[in-house]
């Protein structure tokens, strides 16, 4: 089944998921319904640090913290920005169904439904409202999700872009900047030969896992299988930015351009050489440099680290995630806590109120 709403990512991608799908993760799709995912989840995994780090901390938590993994089904993928969603499925039909399926797990998730998004059509946006409306008249918690980063190339070049910061973020990434000068920087489509040689693709699986090992939230490890896929296949209308310093490579990340925008996927890093040239915030630059020069609408920079994303100059998008509770005492305790799954919501409301 083609998924033809919320889609910010090239087909290529979401089927390298299906086919390779992150550690612990069991894959379905079919010609009826939406594609999902099951695994063991950790109710944790999205908490606000602060109150993970307190339970994490408490007496015993590695006997009975086994009780927070549970079984959960996820509509939607986790290389997308968006659940995909079918217009050729009515809404209440999807519903039904989870409702029917949701006595398998103990928790029935629809992820990351998009809010009004700057980067969608009105029809998506409709249809994600309608989504959560009838999905909470029959019994689904809606709890707030992550903010989506982005920034639209609205901008005459990166002079311009820099004049919109404060004056103080100007001179920080400005003096940042001149580690571009150490560096060379090759673009390669997806695809490209270089990317046959399996040392090669071994060493940028490498670097992804460096950083996958320095986050915080620990969710779906994608497998070598994966980026093998990806970074061989020139259908997809991928880009890898690839920074050197001398012959060695300090860090990448992927891109895809897709409907006139440019959405950063993943990145690598070779710690710590990529600290000591900044390489965050160089590509941050090198990106928006891209977007501009091949005129397009949107740079797309996902959702981890929004405050750091904030002061590069991103604006934000939220979604909403609906969950299914099957056990009745579980659905009285998470609705009582829901605010505490809701730190970039709260991130955001806090950094508006200091505006005002």
């Amino acid at each position: 089944m083609y998924n033809d709403l919320n889609r910010l990512e090239p087909e290529n991608l979401v089927d390298a998921f299906l086919k390779y799908p992150p550690a612990t993760f069991n894959v379905h799709d079919s010609q009826d319904f939406l594609p999902f995912f099951t695994t063991d989840f950790n109710l944790l995994t999205t908490l606000e640090v602060a109150a993970r780090k307190k339970i994490e901390s408490a007496f015993g938590y590695k006997c009975w913290g086994r009780l927070l993994h549970l079984s959960t089904c996820f509509i939607g993928t986790t290389v997308t920005e968006y659940t995909p969603l079918s217009s050729n499925f009515k809404v209440i039909d999807i519903v039904e169904k989870l409702k029917l399926n949701a006595k398998k797990h103990s928790l029935t998730i629809i992820k990351d439904l998009p809010l009004n998004s700057p980067l969608l059509t009105k029809k998506e946006n409709v249809y994600s409202a309608e989504f959560i409306k009838i999905a909470e008249k029959n019994g689904f918690l809606s709890v707030e999700g992550q903010a989506l980063a982005y920034v639209a190339i609205d901008f005459q070049n990166r002079e311009d872009y820099l004049s919109r910061l404060s004056k103080s973020r100007r001179k920080n990434l400005k003096r940042k900047l001149k580690s571009l000068d150490a560096l060379q920087i090759d673009i390669l489509d997806t695809g490209n030969e270089k990317f046959k040689d399996s040392n090669f693709r071994s060493h940028l699986y490498r670097l992804y896992l460096a950083v996958y090992q320095q986050s915080e939230i620990h969710f779906d490890l994608l497998t070598p299988e994966f980026f093998d896929e990806i970074l061989q296949d020139g259908d997809s209308n991928g880009r890898v930015f690839l920074y050197w310093k001398d012959n060695i490579l300090v860090g990448y990340n992927i891109c895809y351009l897709y409907q006139g925008n440019l959405v950063d996927k993943y990145i690598g890093l070779n710690y710590p050489l990529a600290t000591d040239y900044n390489l965050y915030f160089i590509s941050w630059f090198v990106n928006l440099d891209y977007a501009k020069k091949h005129n397009l609408k949107f740079y797309i920079a996902g959702w981890t680290d929004p405050e750091v994303k904030s002061q590069l100059g991103a604006k934000f998008t939220f979604t909403r995630h609906l969950v299914w509770i099957q056990q009745p005492v579980l659905r009285f305790i998470l609705r009582r806590l829901k605010h505490l799954f809701e730190s970039d919501t709260h991130w955001h409301e806090h950094v508006q109120e200091s505006k005002s």
